[in-house]
């Protein structure tokens, strides 16, 4: 069995309760610990690639009808849709988006809460750039705040590769307020049964200590505001609520 689905991004968007949800249906086998990080490993595609060593983070029982893993940095990762492309051309992608603003500042909280952050937010946003050329692909895992939020980018470099059936896009709101409903939508898209009762988990884990402030909200919202207005066109979606000021 090839796995047939990946929870691709975007981080910080409530993956890890969507890996904590497909756990609880009984047709669907997830990979033994989230965010298996094939698909963007450098080392292991400089190299004759091994699929064995992927297969290996899946234990499906014979009950279990379809694979999947949930990998966030996927849909950020240059390299992975080609790799994922090669490995199966029918994969299927869930992907959570976010207020690109409120998504930099909570993965800016997350890695100082790792001890991977020294910076202030304002000087991490301001110095970003700099910061990521440090890295030969220009990405950096740690680094990368706002260069992750530019959604448009990373669809398109997908759907070159994948047909758009392929892809069911959520909102984080959605998500957040109506999670049964999302699960309902991933189920359909899937080709599974609905969900059994599950029990739900907080998205919001984590409680920040420091809030954003008007002046990096500000200096955000002037990077986005035209990301956020094509994706409302991309996707035809409305994005409002993204496209407020500080509050």
């Amino acid at each position: 069995m090839k796995v047939n689905f990946l929870i691709a991004g975007t981080q910080k968007a409530g993956t890890t309760a969507l890996d904590h949800y497909m756990r609880q249906h009984p047709d669907i086998c997830m990979a033994k610990k989230k965010e298996v990080h094939f698909f963007d490993n450098e080392k292991i595609f400089a190299k004759k690639i091994d699929y064995s060593f992927y297969h290996a983070s899946f234990l499906p029982d014979s009950g279990e009808k379809i694979l999947g893993e949930s990998t966030p940095i996927y849909m950020y990762w240059e390299n992975s849709p080609e790799r994922v492309f090669q490995y199966n051309p029918d994969m299927k992608f869930i992907i959570v988006l976010r207020n690109p603003i409120q998504r930099a500042f909570s993965h800016w909280n997350m890695e100082r809460s790792r001890g991977a952050e020294n910076l202030t937010f304002w000087d991490a946003i301001n110095q970003e750039k700099e910061r990521c050329m440090q890295e030969s692909l220009s990405q950096h895992r740690v680094y990368s705040y706002i260069d992750r939020g530019y959604y448009s980018k990373q669809l398109k470099l997908l759907w070159s590769f994948f047909p758009k059936k392929n892809f069911l896009l959520i909102k984080y709101e959605d998500l957040r307020c109506s999670p049964k409903n999302a699960i309902q939508d991933i189920c359909s898209f899937l080709g599974v049964p609905d969900m059994p009762e599950c029990e739900m988990q907080n998205i919001f884990s984590i409680p920040y200590e420091l809030k954003i402030t008007e002046r990096e909200y500000s200096f955000l919202f002037d990077k986005f505001k035209d990301e956020i207005c094509l994706l409302e066109k991309m996707l035809k979606w409305d994005l409002d609520k993204w496209k407020k000021g500080y509050e």
